[in-house]
């Protein structure tokens, strides 16, 4: 292995979180997240990026973690998630 190559599993992202810090922090959120789309009917992407301190790899991970488990996580004409 090159030693000039990145380790993906060791790469600081924002704050110098790993990439598994990162899934950890975003799967550790989603129960708060479906709860509230639950009592809410729908959460907007925007309210997402607040609650992730605007960290953009736990954004995108927490919308990736919302689709697998059955929601509607909409698209930039509709940025928002919702149940199916």
């Amino acid at each position: 292995m090159n030693m000039d190559s990145c380790d993906t599993r060791i790469r600081a992202y924002k704050n110098g979180k790993t990439f598994d810090q990162c899934r950890d922090i975003a799967e550790s959120m989603n129960p708060d997240f479906k709860k509230y789309i639950e009592d809410e009917g729908k959460i907007f992407w925007t309210q997402i990026l607040d609650q992730v301190d605007h960290d953009e790899i736990i954004y995108k991970l927490t919308l990736k973690y919302l689709r697998r488990d059955g929601y509607d996580i909409g698209n930039h004409k509709i940025p928002e998630v919702k149940k199916f």
